[in-house]
């Protein structure tokens, strides 16, 4: 008798992305992956503090709107807005426009720039891999509803960053931070992501 060939079950992705193409996309290629670049771990610590009180698919969707309105998050370019960038952003009907969020962006620029003047290329990075010990926490969740909101991790990387002057950084944004960029990998067991994160890990 013939083996018959099976297709994998859609539930076996992590369920919170859905079906939204841009979603899945999201999830199938960036959630978990260990990210390094001090840059870029700057984007993703903001974008976060956008998603504070909203879904994750609000400011994915806007994201490209919020790469050009912030210079594609250079610091050393968002560090210097001032009122007049100030105005433009709030106008800005592509992005979130928020005064206290925009603040926050700005403010962590300036926050980003002191802690590079002070440490040097990887500065940011090790400033917050630190508090996971610069190794991927890999979890063994096999359902959303066990995942926590924030950890101790997430509690001492929110101290680590005010301290140095960050804002918009709470246990349960520096959470959602860690999971994205391959901090802590939260992708379900059964998830096909779950062992290639583990793999990204295991390299960077």
């Amino acid at each position: 008798m013939a083996k018959r060939l099976t297709t994998p079950k859609a539930s076996v992705r992590c369920p919170w992305c859905g079906t939204d193409p841009l979603y899945v996309a999201y999830h199938d290629t960036e959630w978990g992956v260990p990210v390094t670049d001090d840059r870029a771990l700057y984007e993703k610590l903001v974008l976060d503090g956008f998603q504070a009180g909203l879904s994750w698919i609000t400011v994915l969707r806007k994201r490209p709107a919020f790469q050009h309105a912030f210079r594609k998050f250079d610091p050393a370019k968002v560090a210097k807005f001032g009122e007049r960038d100030m105005a433009r952003l709030l106008k800005d009907e592509s992005i979130i426009r928020s005064r206290a969020k925009i603040n926050g962006a700005i403010q962590n620029a300036r926050a980003w720039m002191e802690v590079m003047d002070a440490g040097g290329k990887g500065a940011f990075r090790d400033l917050l891999w630190q508090c996971v010990d610069h190794r991927t926490v890999k979890n063994e969740f096999r359902s959303d509803s066990k995942i926590p909101p924030s950890t101790a991790q997430s509690e001492s990387m929110s101290r680590t960053l005010r301290e140095a002057g960050f804002g918009f950084c709470g246990p349960t944004i520096c959470y959602a931070f860690m999971q994205a960029v391959g901090m802590v990998n939260d992708h379900l067991v059964e998830c096909p992501r779950y062992r290639a994160i583990a793999r990204l890990a295991r390299k960077h």
